[in-house]
């Protein structure tokens, strides 16, 4: 070996080890990251659930009452506002994708990770009374629960305020559209 070529050597040993870590963190699972964006959790929980609610992210529940069903369940297309503490000052708001079990839901959200969309990222209840006022959400960069619990309000429903889950369209109708009523 000449001088200098055990350098050379090891740097194409880095260079390929850093690569295989690169491609290990590209697949799928839980809370991949998505694409870069400047869009906060506000903007993109608006788009993506249709529902025009204006505000920082803890406003959410009191702005949606009257306009749309609260619970302390989730459903598929509601939003969990998250409440704002030192960690959240304008609190979170996250848009259920799908119900894993009464205890976990897989959310899609901006700005969790900064300045990234995550989707199908895990939501963990962990309140004392089963009634999602207390979350941790996975950590997407270490591919683990994270440590803090978030206080939350709840779930806002994409269906107006007094429409029961499920109920006929007739219901969800304006009586005054409605024929022969």
């Amino acid at each position: 070996m000449r001088p200098g070529q055990g350098l050379a050597a090891r740097g194409w040993v880095w260079l390929a080890l850093s690569a295989c870590l690169t491609l290990a963190g590209c697949g799928g699972g839980y809370g991949a990251y998505g694409q870069a964006t400047a869009m906060t959790c506000v903007p993109y929980a608006r788009q993506v659930s249709g529902m025009p609610l204006q505000g920082d992210a803890w406003q959410w529940w009191r702005a949606a009452r009257g306009r749309y069903a609260e619970a302390s369940a989730p459903a598929p297309g509601s939003v969990l506002v998250f409440r704002r503490t030192g960690r959240l000052p304008s609190g979170h708001l996250a848009v259920v994708s799908a119900i894993v079990s009464p205890r976990q839901v897989i959310v899609d959200q901006a700005n969790w990770v900064p300045y990234r969309i995550t989707k199908s990222q895990p939501v963990m209840d962990v309140s004392a009374g089963n009634d999602w006022t207390a979350v941790r959400v996975w950590w997407p960069p270490s591919h683990n629960w994270g440590v803090t619990v978030y206080p939350t309000y709840g779930f806002i429903q994409p269906r107006p305020a007094g429409v029961q889950q499920g109920a006929p369209i007739a219901q969800m109708t304006p009586s005054g559209l409605r024929v022969g009523s």
